[in-house]
């Protein structure tokens, strides 16, 4: 005879049946119910776009994709250089936060145990993929494997159609003071050759995604976080002739300030130092007015090229119907100086190299056809896509938050995204120079320069203050004729932790508490390159073979018996 449970006992399973619908619910949603994300990074792409107001520039296709959804009218980088910026966007850390102001420091000697954007989502069961260039790659500085599922695809920013656009050898007088691979000379500053789009390597990063996104159509039950990462419109200026048939060059206007602002302290402006180690560049000095148009116009072909591209990796994502339910993002990871205070290049704390296109289409979320003039950064975008996702909020590294803050109240609230300033007040962008650090606050209306060295008393500081309402052209520092506002501006900016110094090769060392020779190590002993250690293979060649088996159960945290890539380098700690 079957007994009867006690009442007691039944609501007890109830509840805890309810429970487990809600976690499932929420945490552990049904693959299909997830969205999915597709992170498009544009490499010194400022909004020189026709949805941005450019008249001249032909940008089809982003046109039509920031019509799907909101377009930030003021975005700013953290850092006007690649790998800074792009640290900013995918571990969620301003540069000042990690100490890492340069091209070749890898973000892990300064935090080895960051959880970035792309390993967060894949922590939450989504397949996470990259192909082109996410994290900055060269000059010492290397792609990160626990980030992506699986290997990421690489598309080389540098490459000509014509032999004899190539790099030289040798250079008289050119502009570099030691010899390091980045700073030496290299080709031509732009080609137009009659080529097909996939010559460029954006054109084989778009044949990648169209594959990827294809084959995550076979696979409806596993979300994916893909990041596709263009190359252009980076230097140098390489198109398809087709695409600089597009513009007619007289029709192109060089910058209407060509000198530095007046009162701008010496060593704040840059004058090309990149474009000037392109043959045929002069070293120093003026570059004459039809080269800057042909620079310019070399621009506008390599952005409309790119522009083409990431159409047809937009067609496929309609097409596939993998649209309706992705969340993608437009991002270009700084803007670029065409000449303006007679500055190329990016590099500066300046407007031009600052500001950036941020587009945000978020189905059933999002208005579509909408802007904002919100203050937003690039280190807010990792919370937002936790946010919108779902997913619980990032803990940062070490239990210590991310810098950023999830804007995702102005993509859900129409009148929040009205507001003048949205969900901040001010950003906040760096830039180093002659040892300096130069912390920028920018607000609606003003930008502030604080120089001085890190850690260094303010009262040894020189500042920059530029008003945009009354100069968007920033002719003139208007620090010393208006100091009240510079002390309302302070005051923001003491609310900031005071910047690291740049990491050392000793702090470099001392930070990096061996994780990336952990992830060497693990690439090593997985020999057939399953992304997990068996018990044989983590134990094979261990100088301490009678321990080693107690280390493997001790790191196993979740006593699978093999070890992740995750567990093997952070020695079974649980990642939070």
């Amino acid at each position: 005879m079957r007994r009867r449970l006690p009442d007691n006992f039944k609501l007890t399973a109830v509840i805890v049946a309810a429970f487990l619908i809600f976690v499932q619910g929420n945490d552990c949603l049904n693959a299909a119910d997830r969205p999915n994300v597709l992170l498009i990074c544009v490499d010194d792409l400022k909004p020189v776009l026709g949805c941005y107001g450019d008249r001249m520039v032909k940008s089809p296709h982003i046109d039509r994709l920031a019509a799907r959804g909101v377009r930030f009218d003021r975005a700013y980088c953290n850092q006007a250089v690649c790998s800074p910026s792009r640290n900013a966007l995918l571990v969620g850390l301003r540069p000042q936060s990690l100490g890492i102001y340069d091209l070749g420091t890898n973000f892990r000697k300064s935090v080895p145990n960051a959880v970035t954007l792309p390993q967060y989502f894949k922590q939450h069961g989504y397949r996470t993929e990259a192909m082109g260039k996410i994290f900055h790659v060269g000059h010492g500085n290397n792609e990160d494997a626990a980030s992506w599922s699986v290997p990421h695809f690489q598309a080389k920013s540098i490459g000509y159609a014509l032999k004899e656009n190539t790099a030289q050898e040798t250079r008289e007088g050119a502009f570099f003071a030691n010899k390091n691979p980045g700073d030496l000379p290299k080709g031509a500053a732009f080609e137009s050759a009659d080529v097909d789009d996939s010559a460029y390597g954006d054109g084989r990063v778009a044949d990648e995604a169209v594959k990827r996104l294809r084959a995550a159509q076979q696979r409806p039950d596993e979300p994916f976080f893909l990041a596709v990462g263009f190359l252009k419109p980076h230097l140098p200026f390489c198109a398809p002739k087709k695409y600089w048939d597009l513009y007619e060059p007289a029709g192109f206007q060089l910058a209407k300030r060509t000198e530095p602002p007046e009162g701008a302290p010496s060593y704040a402006p840059q004058f090309g130092g990149e474009l000037r180690n392109y043959k045929d560049m002069p070293a120093k000095g003026a570059i004459p007015d039809e080269t800057q148009r042909t620079l310019i116009h070399g621009y506008h072909a390599a952005v409309s090229y790119m522009d083409a591209q990431l159409g047809r990796v937009i067609a496929t994502l309609d097409e596939t119907g993998l649209a309706k339910n992705t969340i993608i993002v437009l991002w270009g990871d700084h803007g670029w100086h065409l000449g303006d205070h007679g500055m190329w290049c990016k590099h500066t704390n300046y407007e031009q190299a600052a500001r950036i296109p941020l587009v945000v289409i978020a189905p059933g979320v999002a208005p579509a056809n909408h802007s904002t003039t919100a203050l937003v950064e690039s280190v807010d975008i990792y919370p937002t896509l936790c946010d919108l996702a779902g997913l619980p909020a990032p803990k940062g590294v070490n239990d210590r938050n991310l810098d950023g803050t999830s804007f995702a109240r102005i993509l859900r609230d129409l009148n929040a995204s009205k507001e003048a300033t949205g969900t901040k007040e001010s950003i906040i962008h760096v830039y180093p120079r002659n040892g300096l650090l130069g912390r920028a606050i920018r607000t609606s209306r003003y930008r502030l320069v604080e120089w001085k060295k890190p850690g260094a008393p303010v009262d040894t500081a020189e500042f920059e203050l530029y008003d945009y309402e009354t100069d968007p052209l920033e002719s003139r520092n208007l620090a010393k004729s208006q100091p009240e506002v510079v002390v309302q501006l302070q005051r923001i900016l003491a609310q900031h932790p005071e910047a690291r110094p740049q990491l050392t090769a000793e702090s470099k060392a001392a930070a990096s508490n061996s994780t990336t020779d952990r992830q060497a190590l693990f690439d090593k002993k997985d020999k057939n390159k399953d992304g997990q250690l068996t018990r044989e293979e983590f134990l094979a060649g261990q100088p301490d073979p009678d321990k080693a088996p107690a280390r493997f159960v001790k790191f196993d945290s979740n006593n699978d018996s093999v070890l992740s890539r995750d567990e093997f380098v952070h020695q079974g700690a649980k990642l939070k």
